[in-house]
């Protein structure tokens, strides 16, 4: 895709004009211009210069990104979110308001309320009618950019927002000479009083006073504008300017455009992170909340990766660059964001169609109400009123702004929460789609092997079966042997020293140690090296029904124990798969593992639909399934599930982390977080129902204003609309589409079923403090808990529960103390832990 920077639009129809033009050019498949930014992107095979060319053509200047501008328009700036049109905006208007109250009190404040003037103004009509001329001319001089636009859209056959003004402002000065003309020869025919009369007959002040508002209106825009790219600009400043690396032994500061590739860069504590690198010297923690969205700051040694523009929170280190420039984490969030406020939702197409005929509509129904009065007999001043207002209540800009400027809020309130959408169609059509296809590892589950159960055999102690099982699997290269190694060092087991170490493939392992012979593996390799009791064997069959992995160990011809590693459930899954489909989505879970693994995992999370024992070219095919259901969202890995992303109507990447530059998917969740997914549905959501606002206010304005413009319902109800007050109204429109999209920065994407419970929770508390009331409390006995692990468990599947505040689990005592928000079903309580994978033998 190509960028390019587009000037000297003004409204809706400019973009329009300009997208059709582009498309006209041989090679290019499609066009994009976003009136907000000035931006447009190209896809194709036509080259940079017939692009701008035909953009040239159109009557408007153009620019490849990072290249000189060319063609008309005014200069390209230093970027989209940067706007240096409002302090010009705000030096036209102060002068320009200071002629037209100047003017205005003449025309209105002497001629019709007599408001005082200088004798040798208040006894000459002629002079008075002569200023007037003379500061609605330097009030249009000033804003004489109305006119030079306008009169190039007549000229390449493309009326735009300021033809309308610049006609209408036209008009009014035109009728005010024309009768200035009539006052000079009252005045000759000695009819002061017929002149003075006439003074009632000049709309000079109208003429000055459209002008004015309009820039009035513009300002305001231009300000919203800026607002709307906030976070983008945040983003921006995020990067330090400046980095200190090691140059020929030195410390050396250059600015951050400068670090290359393997340069060696320092951060002391507070310092901003100038390129993406990995630590070479030093530990410390990072803030990176921005990138992120976490809170806390994350420890960072020797070996781990930073990014640019998180900030050093306190340690001192070195590190070496891997990715610098345009190439950097951050850098990846601003493209992204930035191109999704550059492409077009699908929703826009209502309005690009209506922009490309609306200008020149509104000139035949100002010509139209022009010919009717004059039919009807009005007079010249009543008949150019109504032209007039027409012209100038008209607002295509409405239009024009509807959906980009709630595009742009909603990517940027997007990126703030770390959910990155890549294009606008993305943004839309997320919170139309009725089915979520959740890939299993690394999506539902944390992708990490851990340990979850650990049952000794009688007569061994807990610590010497995870002892003898950590130091017979330090061999190992086995992801469920290095899970086993990781919990022992976390819970620190002591480790002995391995001899004559062997990996029986398909089985398992086996070593010496302290002299005994260790065995680790699969159930029937060891079988063979010992008796197991029915205990046992009940143990291990049913760990696996629930979709984890025995691991079972023995010690010369005795059997030492149990231990069962799985990939665990990501702490949000279930909260996350609860809200999609309290959402009213289908969840389904798609994965290329076993059927009995699958269905373990969709029961703790709460989902339906599993199709399991897919290949990776068979996700594609079963996505392209569902799709006859409705629209459906693929979420993966974005490697592994490329396909299936590619083919989805909506690809999400999770578990990016660093590297956000994943070309398949079309939005990416950065904090690696599931419950994200329905945030950016809500997102979603809320951002297509402001731009079904805008667009609903952008017609119902038009369709009203324009008829009352022209009259319609003088002979009905007497209603009739001043130009001033048309103008006003033009220049408001804009700034109401603007305002309304800078409402997508209040709305909550969190998670209102978490926000519930705690609110919840936290009113039963106060409510039974107020009474005087004692917390209710049960005590649970339950069998099958080996280790702190499984306590863990039994405890997250409890406080689940709403009526539960807080759950104290023992997997020594056998026990789990309930603190209860609320009355609750022994049942449930019994249910819960036994989906667990635990038995519940008392409830008290």
């Amino acid at each position: 895709m190509k960028k390019f920077k587009v000037t000297g639009m003004s409204c809706a129809a400019c973009s329009a004009r300009v997208e059709k033009a582009v498309k006209a050019v041989d090679g290019v498949d499609s066009c994009a211009v976003n009136l907000l930014t000035g931006d447009m992107s190209v896809k194709g095979s036509a080259t940079e210069e017939q692009i701008i060319s035909a953009v040239v053509a159109a009557g408007y200047g153009a620019s490849a990104n990072g290249k000189n501008h060319i063609g008309k328009g005014g200069s390209d700036s230093d970027g989209s979110f940067k706007n240096r049109e409002i302090p010009a905006l705000a030096r036209r208007l102060i002068v320009s308001a200071i002629l037209t109250l100047a003017l205005s009190y003449i025309a209105m404040g002497h001629v019709m309320w007599s408001f005082p003037l200088p004798n040798a103004l208040s006894e000459n009509p002629i002079a008075i009618g002569l200023l007037q001329m003379i500061l609605a001319a330097a009030v249009m001089v000033i804003n004489q950019r109305f006119f030079i636009s306008g009169a190039r859209g007549i000229i390449h056959r493309a009326p735009n927002m300021d033809t309308l003004v610049s006609l209408g402002s036209a008009a009014s000065f035109a009728y005010g000479v024309y009768v200035l003309f009539l006052m000079t020869g009252d005045a000759t025919a000695g009819n002061l009083a017929g002149a003075a009369h006439r003074l009632h007959e000049l709309y000079f002040e109208s003429a000055a006073m459209i002008l004015t508002l309009i820039t009035v209106g513009k300002l305001l825009e231009a300000i919203s504008k800026g607002r709307t790219a906030k976070a983008l600009r945040g983003l921006m400043d995020l990067s330090p300017k400046t980095a200190t690396v090691i140059r020929d032994g030195a410390e050396v500061t250059v600015p951050t455009e400068d670090i290359a590739l393997g340069d060696v860069f320092i951060i002391r504590p507070g310092e901003k992170i100038p390129a993406d690198g990995t630590v070479i010297e030093g530990h410390t923690s990072i803030d990176e909340s921005m990138l992120t969205g976490e809170s806390l700051p994350v420890d960072k040694s020797v070996g781990d990766r930073v990014s640019a523009g998180t900030v050093n929170a306190s340690g001192f280190i070195r590190c070496s660059a891997l990715r610098v420039g345009e190439d950097t984490t951050l850098s990846q969030i601003i493209k992204i964001v930035s191109d999704a406020s550059a492409t077009k939702a699908p929703i826009a197409k209502i309005a690009d169609r209506v922009s490309g005929i609306f200008v020149p509509v509104v000139l035949g129904i100002s010509a139209v109400s022009a010919i009717i009065w004059s039919i009807a007999g009005a007079d010249v001043g009543d008949i150019i009123a109504r032209a007039v207002t027409v012209l100038v209540i008209s607002c295509p800009c409405a239009l024009g702004l509807a959906t980009p400027v709630a595009i742009m809020v909603g990517s940027g309130v997007g990126a703030k929460k770390g959910i990155l959408f890549k294009n606008a169609e993305a943004l839309e059509m997320t919170g139309r789609a009725k089915i979520v296809v959740l890939d299993k590892t690394g999506t539902v589950t944390k992708g990490e092997m851990s340990v979850t159960d650990l049952l000794s055999a009688d007569g061994v102690s807990s610590d010497e079966l995870l002892s003898l099982a950590a130091s017979v699997e330090v061999g190992s290269e086995h992801p469920l042997g290095a899970a086993v190694v990781r919990y022992a060092e976390q819970n620190g087991a002591k480790l002995s020293k391995a001899e004559e170490f062997s990996a029986i493939p398909g089985n398992g392992v086996e070593a010496r140690i302290d002299g005994r012979k260790i065995y680790g593996g699969k159930l029937n390799f060891i079988k063979e090296k010992c008796l197991i009791d029915e205990k046992h064997l009940r143990f291990a069959e049913k760990l696996a029904e629930s979709g984890k992995t025995p691991m079972l160990f023995a010690s010369d011809e005795t059997f030492l124990g149990i231990i069962a590693v799985a990939d665990t459930v990501k702490d949000d899954a279930a909260l996350a798969v609860s809200e999609l489909k309290d959402m009213g989505m289908e969840v389904v879970m798609l994965t290329g593992d076993s059927e009995k693994t699958a269905r373990a995992i969709a029961v703790e999370v709460g989902i339906d639909e599993v199709i399991a024992e897919v290949l990776p070219d068979g996700k594609a095919e079963t996505v392209e399934g569902l799709k006859k259901r409705g629209r459906v969202i693929m979420v993966g890995d974005g490697i592994n599930d490329a396909p299936a992303l590619a083919v989805a109507d909506i690809g999400v990447a999770i578990g990016a982390g660093t590297d956000v530059a994943i070309e398949t998917a079309d939005i990416v969740l950065m904090k690696s977080e599931l419950a994200d997914l329905p945030a950016a549905t809500r997102l979603s959501r809320a951002t297509l129902r402001n731009i079904k606002e805008n667009l609903f206010w952008a017609f119902f304005y038009n369709a009203v204003g324009i008829p009352l413009a022209a009259g319609v319902w003088i002979p009905i109800t007497g209603w009739e609309l001043d130009p001033m007050f048309g103008a006003l109204a033009m220049s408001l429109s804009s700034f109401c589409v603007i305002s309304n999209a800078l409402r997508l920065n209040l709305v909550n994407i969190g998670s209102p079923k978490r926000l519930y419970k705690s609110v919840k929770n936290s009113s039963a508390e106060n409510d039974r403090a107020e009474k005087g009331e004692k917390n209710m409390t049960k005590t649970m006995k339950i069998e099958g808990m080996m280790c702190p692990h499984c306590s863990g468990r039994v405890k997250k599947c409890l406080e689940a529960l709403d009526a539960v505040s807080a759950a104290e689990v023992s997997h020594e005592s056998g026990t789990a103390i309930l603190t209860l928000a609320s009355e609750i079903d022994n049942a449930i309580l019994k249910k819960t832990v036994e989906d667990a994978g635990y038995d519940v033998t008392d409830i008290k």
